[in-house]
Parts: C-alpha cells; structure tokens; sequence
C-alpha cells in the first residue's frame, strides 16, 4: 500500500492528543505560532507574556505563552520545524482548546522576482510530505481555505503581499533541479516544509488555520541564493511580528 492510500476517515484513533497534554484553565482561542527562536525572543522583549504551560517533544519542553492585545487574549508558541512535528504540536494545542492558529515563518523562493522579506500568503500546496495524506484524501495539492480571509485582513491593514502556489517538502537538501522545474511549472512560487501539513490538519479537525510566509532565500535559477537566511535585519523581524500580531487580533 503506498502513502496516498493512508487516509483513513473511518478508523478510531490509538493515541488521542487530548490524553497527552495537561490541560490549561482558560486556554486563549486564537494562537500565533513562529518557527524562529529569534521572533520568540522577539515577541518577549517586546509583550507582556505569561508563560501558561508547555507541550513536550523529544525531552524538551516547549512553552506556551499567553498575552494580551487590543483586549484579546492571544496565545505564542515556538514550533519545530518540519511539518510531522509542528502538526503533532498542533493537534495538542487543538487538544488545549485553540481554534484560530496563524503560523508565519520563511521560505525560499521560486522566483527571483520574489523580493526577500515580501509577505506570501499561499492558496495551495503541493503535498511532497507524509502528514497531510493521514489528514485528507490523496491530491497532488490542498487547497488552503483560509486564504481568502488572511488576505481581506492583510489589505485591511494595508499590507502588501503575494499570492501563490507553494511546495511543502519533507526533504530540503534533495530539492533537486528537476523537481524545482517541475514545481514552477506547477506553479508554485515558493518552497517551505510545513504548510500541507498544518493546513490538512485543521481542515480534518475543523478548525481555522492560517499561514503567511516571508521570502528568506532564493532557489530561482536551480542555483541558491542564501539572501538573508539566518540573518534577517532586526528591524525587518520586528514589522513582521507587528502584522503577525495584529492580523491575529482580526481572526
């Protein structure tokens, strides 16, 4: 049996996310959720935040915080990078009583034209991962149906920002030329390893998932291009958590 014949609607789940976390008096409904431990640091400097619990994974622990902005009552989480890990996150913060997630976090863009630090919010993704086949019925892409609303929110606030198709893979360092070519010709403008994966698992879970990306490097000519990978300016992370924060407030 191969992957794509994984998903199963009608089977009953062995190990339950609401059975593996502590639950949390008064958890916030809306979580902003970062892939960077410098737009962590970030956020902390800059909010009043309460550390209110924290979720386990491989011997760490992963806090949780909880802030307060224009009266709503918001949580921040720090996730792992790769989509197995960050949806295993999800489910347990589902599990915790969060309904609105907004995940923001980098990815390498297709095209040059793509200026580094631009917003991307993407439409669909194309599923070169394992979760989202556990999560929905096979499909070379899911569409992600929550754009529509983060767009609204982003033209609301006057932010500028681009659509696209993006490529969620499990495996960077096997992004080959060809599989680049194939992708663009795809339509897919950027490259990140998560989106499937957390957008499949809040459409099975029913809850609304969010997610906009910034352009960091540049695979544009089947050549990288580190660009400022790494070493985003501060002033750069600062504006893009200011609109994370803000179109989170708006879910």
């Amino acid at each position: 049996m191969s992957i794509i014949d994984t998903f199963d609607c009608n089977g009953k789940e062995i190990i339950e996310a609401g059975k593996n976390v502590k639950k949390i008096d008064k958890f916030p409904k809306t979580v902003i959720i970062v892939f960077s431990a410098k737009f962590c640091s970030l956020f902390l400097n800059k909010y009043n935040a309460t550390e209110i619990g924290h979720l386990n994974g491989g011997g760490q622990e992963y806090p949780i915080y909880q802030f307060e902005y224009k009266g709503v009552q918001m949580g921040f989480f720090n996730t792992v990078i790769g989509g197995a890990g960050a949806s295993a996150f999800l489910e347990e913060l589902i599990a915790l009583g969060a309904d609105k997630f907004l995940y923001f976090g980098s990815c390498g863009a297709l095209d040059k034209e793509i200026a580094e630090g631009h917003l991307i919010v993407p439409v669909a993704a194309y599923r070169d991962e394992g979760v989202s086949y556990h999560y929905a019925k096979a499909s070379d892409f899911l569409e992600i149906k929550s754009a529509p609303r983060l767009t609204k929110i982003l033209e609301d606030i006057c932010v500028p920002y681009k659509t696209t198709k993006t490529w969620t893979t499990d495996a960077f360092y096997r992004e080959t030329d060809n599989n680049l070519d194939m992708r663009k010709k795809d339509g897919c403008g950027v490259v990140e390893m998560e989106c499937a994966s957390v957008m499949s698992v809040g459409q099975f879970r029913k809850k609304d998932v969010y997610q906009f990306l910034y352009a960091a490097d540049c695979l544009g000519d089947s050549s990288w291009d580190k660009r400022m990978l790494g070493n985003m300016p501060a002033d750069l992370r600062e504006r893009i958590l200011v609109v994370a924060i803000e179109v989170a407030s708006r879910l």
